[in-house]
């Protein structure tokens, strides 16, 4: 808040008696208070570094070693073997210092070096035992003896309150997989999809390119990784994200609802305060390194969490880039095509729920209209990459249109004041819930401000939801914001019986800035042609959300079947019976068990999911031998995915040297060219804790969605919650006249498969259920009609 009060800390004037100063003691109080907010966020980030760097020691253990090895010298032992004389002998002290204080101090550097040896090896030591996946691979309650010395090895090794940078430098690398491997389960993955004219042509191609260029890129590749912390990221992020000149609306964002059956307050303003307030306090915990690491058996790496605020995506007429600030006191706010800069702090503390309502309820109440041209200013994020570099770099490069720019792009994040009201209600709650995920996604094209790391939306009824950029981070990190904000927002902080913030409000609070303009004609023609592109875009996309409700992972689990497996052969299923064949489908998978992971590509179409179950309308002891092996099947594809063996990235990086390289391969070309029809992926609940189903099932949350990644497949995106729903997130395109026939059946209220007396759920008859799942969910697609197997 300092650069707002310094312009007005001191004025003086000169006169013919001199100069005449005259200085404003509460500004300067105001900047002396935001300074020293400052200092101590940098004195926590230099403590945090130093407990992250010494870890899995901490810094209290030096003096231990530096005692133990003073006390250890006064028994009359050499634990150094001779190493602290060879010190004394090198100090460069002269005769300043008695021999005793030299003793003294080339024991204690003979003790700090002897630390940091202990914590170099503790470190390394840590880091082999992370690099073993073995346990992910064995089977349900079997744990074998080598697992469970490694666990017991894991926990020695490891050190006690880790903040949650502190596993960083002890993650593996990722692993180069070797080109013979990845070449076979390219092929074994791509077999069920080609005929066999064509999958004879790819074998051939795979062959020529392992025998002949596959090592010689391989050879780079492994430089790499040798030199890099991850071989994968930094090209995925830059190629698959930055470098893309199409709108990141829709095709690079995703979003995160609120709870699915209550709004805890219907006042916008005030549940803009709790929001707000709630995203600070985990913004304060994320300096301050107090997020618990996410741990799965092992710890997942956390490097995507350095970027969640004050990042912003700006744009490039080749290439964009990401740019991240240290810190921002205040976030941008849209309402009624006006923008404001909104501070959070006053006084070098964080403001209250209350002060923060107090404040967006004054946004709301500001009367002034937008200049000509800010009001729909947003659609230049929404649409193509190239004229929105073009516009930044004419128009918004000096002047007031770039300090109001910069105001935006620098802010924690941007939030959206929506005049509109969503949720699932009124007489059609489904549609409804379908056209709140619509608005999450790309609202007006002009209401969201698509390069900010993420977009906070509170809508007229109080709602709530947020529209996240890919580039930076993959859901599940936004997820865990979201997951801390929803629930200390409704639990923690709560509302009056008004509805109102609680808490007192300062009278000293400045009003919130609005922010200036001078767009010309032309700038604005360009933001029509940027909102026409994002307009038709956002047209195009249907989007369905579906809470099943009648069964969750508890029954599932039950017939010791996996979830995941559980849907992705239902979606494969349901896509084969409407269309006639098998979708190259993509599953997200993490990588986060190593440093700077991201994602990885899990094929859930294999030989195994119903290539033969598919044609067999009866559920035969046959089938129900192949629904088993083919969940077990994607099971193991998400260990190999996760644990460094998958298959797309290491193609991908393949393919990246080859065009550094200037070769030609036709493998890699015809491998990176296949379309992802059916993009699915989970979106897990990982703060379980937090919530409390049994006690309050109405706060569940619905999670999130994304768009379809090819013009005529599928994005579907699901969250398992509890042990009794599941919510999809199905999208699709309008243009495509495969994916919008209207559904002519549906199993809405089928009966789930009754208990045996032992109360567990009988494989059989789950199986036998499936089918009316899948003609549910397959209706539920949007596919072909569905008469010709609903009686399956």
């Amino acid at each position: 808040m300092a650069e707002a009060h310094q312009a007005v800390a001191f004025q003086f004037t000169i006169t013919p008696e001199g100069i005449d100063l005259q200085l404003s003691h509460q500004a300067l109080r105001q900047v002396y208070l935001s300074g020293l907010r400052s200092w101590k966020k940098r004195v926590t980030r230099l403590k945090n570094n130093v407990i992250t760097g010494v870890y899995p020691a901490s810094p209290s253990s030096w003096l231990f070693v530096v005692i133990a090895i003073l006390a250890t010298m006064y028994t009359r032992s050499d634990p150094s073997m001779g190493l602290i004389a060879k010190i004394q002998e090198h100090l460069p002290v002269g005769d300043s210092l008695s021999i005793q204080c030299r003793t003294v101090v080339s024991a204690v550097l003979f003790s700090t070096l002897l630390w940091f040896s202990l914590i170099f090896t503790m470190r390394l030591c840590l880091k082999q035992l992370l690099s073993y996946h073995g346990w992910m691979f064995e089977q349900h309650g079997k744990v074998s003896n080598t697992t469970k010395i490694w666990a017991a090895m894991v926990r020695i090794f490891s050190g006690r309150q880790p903040l949650l940078y502190s596993y960083q430098g002890s993650l593996p690398n990722l692993p180069v997989p070797a080109v013979k491997d990845t070449v076979k389960r390219y092929l074994e993955s791509a077999r069920p999809l080609m005929s066999d004219s064509e999958y004879e042509r790819m074998t051939t191609l795979a062959k020529e390119f392992e025998s002949s260029l596959g090592n010689r890129l391989q050879w780079y590749l492994k430089l790499k990784a040798m030199w890099a912390s991850n071989y994968v990221s930094d090209w995925w992020e830059e190629y698959v994200y930055l470098r893309g000149r199409g709108p990141i609306m829709v095709n690079s964002n995703y979003y995160g609802m609120d709870f699915l059956y209550v709004t805890p307050t219907p006042i916008q303003a005030a549940r803009a305060g709790n929001t707000l307030h709630a995203c600070l306090l985990y913004r304060r915990k994320l300096n301050r390194e107090e997020i618990k690491p996410v741990i799965l058996n092992v710890p997942l790496c956390a490097a995507q969490c350095e970027r969640i605020f004050n990042t912003t995506r700006i744009p490039g007429e080749e290439t964009d880039s990401l740019i991240h600030w240290q810190d921002s006191e205040y976030v941008a706010v849209f309402h009624r095509g006006r923008y404001f800069r909104l501070w959070l702090y006053h006084a070098g503390r964080m403001l209250s729920p209350r002060e923060i309502e107090q404040q967006i309820q004054r946004i709301m109440d500001n009367p002034s209209p937008p200049v000509p041209g800010e009001a729909k200013l947003g659609a230049l994020t929404a649409g193509d990459r190239i004229p929105w570099a073009q516009a930044r770099k004419e128009f918004f490069s000096s002047g007031v249109n770039k300090r109001s720019l910069d105001c935006i792009e620098k802010a924690a994040f941007f939030v959206t004041l929506d005049d509109d009201e969503q949720g699932m209600r009124g007489d059609d709650p489904a549609g409804n819930l379908d056209r709140y995920a619509k608005s999450l996604l790309h609202g007006k094209c002009y209401d969201r401000w698509f390069d900010k790391s993420f977009t906070v939306v509170v809508y007229k009824n109080g709602k709530n939801g947020l529209s996240a950029e890919h580039s930076w981070a993959d859901a599940p990190i936004m997820a865990h914001v979201w997951e801390y904000v929803m629930t200390t927002d409704s639990f923690q902080l709560g509302y009056t019986e008004e509805g109102h913030c609680k808490g007192d409000v300062a009278s000293s609070l400045p009003p919130p800035t609005r922010l200036t303009w001078d767009i010309p004609a032309e700038c604005q023609e360009r933001i029509e042609r940027s909102l026409a592109v994002a307009q038709a875009l956002a047209d195009d996309v249907d989007f369905h959300v579906l809470p099943i409700q009648e069964f969750g992972k508890g029954a599932i689990k039950k017939c010791k079947i996996s979830p995941d497996a559980f849907i992705q052969i239902a979606l494969q299923l349901a896509y084969y019976r409407n269309r006639g064949t098998f979708s190259l489908t993509y599953e997200a998978s993490m990588t986060r068990l190593f440093r700077e992971g991201r994602t990885e590509t899990v094929r859930s179409c294999t030989s195994e999911s119903f290539h033969k179950l598919s044609t067999n309308s009866n559920m035969s002891e046959a089938c129900r031998h192949l629904f088993r092996t083919a969940a077990e099947k994607h099971q193991h594809l998400y260990r190999m995915a996760m644990t460094g063996g998958g298959i797309d990235r290491h193609l991908f990086c393949l393919y990246i040297v080859s065009k550094y390289l200037g070769e030609e391969s036709p493998f890699l070309n015809k491998v990176l060219s296949e379309t992802w029809r059916l993009s699915t992926s989970q979106t897990p609940l990982q703060q379980v804790e937090l919530f409390d189903f049994v006690n309050h099932p109405e706060y569940t949350t619905c999670g999130g969605g994304f768009g379809p990644v090819a013009d005529d497949g599928y994005g579907v995106s699901y969250i398992i919650i509890g042990e009794n729903m599941i919510n999809l997130h199905i999208s699709c395109k309008h243009s495509c006249p495969q994916t919008v026939s209207t559904p002519t059946c549906a199993f809405f209220h089928y009966q789930f498969p009754e208990t045996t007396e032992k109360g567990k759920i009988e494989t059989s008859k789950l199986i036998d259920k499936m089918s009316f799942f899948l003609s549910w969910l397959g209706s539920k697609l949007k596919l072909k009609p569905l008469k010709h197997f609903c009686g399956s």
